[in-house]
């Protein structure tokens, strides 16, 4: 049976944030249970771009400083590293302040740029992955996802987390070739399966509803999640936030690829009453999950139906990030003119939504067609 510690912590002042991760480890025995014989950890954090920490974006700075110092006081060498989906590593943890919170410990930030190959058999659908070389300088993966909401898969935490040890723009290779958000979910299973990380501390106190997982709202939850078992961790903060984990395909593919479990009768929950944590009313998708097909005779008819980027063009600054990410071929956004704003070919489009999560300044949000609108009204008659 799978674990999940709920702490709480009411906000992120290192005053209560280090007792709350020690409290949680410490039904997991403690860090050095967690990690009996490893002595090199690699912290994971999500750092999906440059956005200050208020906003969301990433995992806190406090976190990543209070999970250091405790294992440093454990006598642990740590070090941290990620993949931004746009900026590089610096910058992106300069801008959200975790690099400067590390500054005066002795946490080496990794290069995830330069990359090797690994293989394993334990994947379904993709048994091969091209990840950073850095992993392999250390023993052992101690993930710290940030609770957001996704276009693509629902909610972003602990299985998609690690999406970031894949460098730079082979990431949008996936998106590419797997345009299925099942397949999708299926390779980001396989990836942990391959990449084994021995624990998960999920950042929820406060997390981002809405338009994400950048331009969504900050959302208080104050509670730090933690687990040996990342779809356990990810299906039981997607009840916190009344969402069925049947919605959430990272929760399915990982049960099929015995990565985990997300039933509730599967999971004992430990730590602070769960009661505490619900928050009925964020702000999620949990209609019925839309599959995107990229081939056969009934795609042009399907793409009528299917929810679509959309861009505000109030807010969209003309900056063409959008038109960089874009990993569908032929591109799905078209940029004539740098001075207008970019328009969607949604002949081409793969709902990927790199578009809406990549941009900077929320102009790119994720709407169902006119034909699904009205459609839904005509069902309700």
């Amino acid at each position: 049976m799978a674990k999940v510690a709920l702490i709480g912590c009411p906000d992120y002042d290192l005053s209560h944030v280090k007792p709350a991760l020690l409290r949680g480890f410490s039904y997991f025995g403690g860090v050095e249970t967690v990690f009996p014989k490893e002595k090199r950890i690699l912290l994971k954090p999500n750092l999906l771009t440059g956005e200050k920490s208020e906003r969301a974006v990433t995992t806190h700075p406090s976190i990543v400083r209070a999970t250091a110092e405790i294992l440093f006081e454990k006598g642990f060498t740590v070090g941290y590293g990620d993949s931004p989906g746009f900026g590089s590593t610096v910058l992106v943890a300069k801008k959200a302040g975790i690099y400067s919170s590390l500054e005066n410990l002795k946490v080496k930030m990794e290069d995830f740029n330069r990359k090797t190959e690994i293989s394993s058999q334990l994947g379904l659908q993709n048994r091969q992955f091209v990840i950073a070389q850095a992993l392999f300088d250390y023993d052992a993966i101690l993930s710290l996802p940030k609770l957001k909401t996704h276009g693509l898969t629902r909610i972003t935490g602990a299985v998609k987390n690690q999406f970031g040890c894949i460098p730079g723009l082979l990431k949008s290779e996936f998106h590419f070739k797997l345009p299925d958000v099942y397949h999708f979910s299926r390779m980001l299973v396989d990836l942990n399966l391959v990449l084994q990380p021995r624990f998960y501390v999920m950042d929820a106190i406060v997390s981002m509803e809405g338009n994400g997982p950048r331009n969504g709202k900050p959302r208080f939850m104050g509670v730090l999640a933690f687990s040996s078992d990342p779809v356990a961790l990810d299906a039981t903060l997607s009840r916190l936030i009344h969402l069925d984990p049947q919605l959430v395909p990272t929760c399915v593919e990982g049960e099929k690829g015995n990565l985990g479990r997300w039933q509730a009768n599967a999971i004992e929950l430990t730590g602070d009453d769960i009661s505490h944590f619900f928050v009925p009313d964020f702000d999620v998708q949990r209609g019925s999950v839309e599959v995107y097909k990229k081939e056969g005779v009934l795609r042009f008819f399907r793409n009528l139906f299917l929810s679509r980027p959309v861009i505000d063009p109030d807010r969209c600054k003309k900056c063409g990030v959008c038109v960089e990410v874009c990993p569908a071929r032929p591109p799905a956004l078209e940029w004539e003119e740098k001075s207008s704003v970019p328009k969607h070919l949604y002949q081409y489009c793969i709902r990927c939504f790199c578009c809406q999560e990549m941009c900077s300044h929320g102009a790119i949000e994720v709407r169902k067609p006119l034909i699904r609108k009205v459609m839904g009204k005509y069902s309700e008659m």
